[in-house]
């Protein structure tokens, strides 16, 4: 077996970070935590990329649209999925699993955008997925009452075997066009609703 090589001091801070944070976070955001300057940051998360992927660990690090986590390697999934992946079958409702995949394909989302798309009101459904941890705030959308905007979490992935998001399957037409959002502005009433 091949001796680990020693991590810099910079990387193991970055390391401890991410896996405090326990969600995607920028380099900036990296930066802000640790004080170092993203030059340090962005050599750090290289460092740690390459360990990861040389030293043929659990962990990788991905990088995905900016945002910096830990994700199981993918050669381990099926062994994973045993323990947790097919829960995800059993525990939610159909309309659940069809609230979920709007918001995986619609990201970043409004609770009323996703209204719109199934055509009744999802506020049960979403507290569900947040609760079980498959979506999570990710922002508020820029407009009155700045509703909260829903993604898809680090467990989504995981249950559903996905390495990142570009993983889903591809829609067909008929589906990009129901899982279109209108950009139509949204009443002040659903900021308030959305509100934690």
């Amino acid at each position: 077996m091949s001796r680990s090589r020693m991590m810099s001091e910079n990387a193991r801070l970055v390391e401890v970070v991410l896996y405090v944070e326990n969600a995607a976070i920028t380099d900036e955001r990296i930066s802000d935590l640790t004080g170092l300057s993203m030059a340090e940051v962005k050599a750090a998360l290289k460092e740690i990329k390459d360990i990861c992927q040389d030293e043929n660990r659990g962990l990788v690090l991905l990088e995905e649209e900016g945002n910096y986590t830990f994700i199981p390697a993918t050669d381990l999934y099926d062994r994973l999925r045993k323990s947790y992946g097919r829960k995800v079958d059993r525990r939610l409702s159909r309309a659940s699993l069809e609230t979920l995949s709007i918001i995986a394909y619609s990201q970043p989302i409004t609770r009323k955008e996703i209204d719109k798309i199934r055509g009744v009101s999802s506020d049960t459904i979403v507290r569900i997925l947040r609760e079980r941890e498959y979506i999570k705030v990710i922002g508020r959308k820029d407009i009155p009452g700045h509703p909260c905007l829903y993604g898809t979490s680090r467990k989504f992935l995981i249950e559903f075997n996905l390495k990142s998001i570009a993983d889903l399957p591809k829609l067909g037409e008929i589906d990009q066009l129901r899982f279109k959002k209108e950009d139509s502005e949204e009443d002040e009433n659903d900021g308030e609703e959305d509100n934690e």
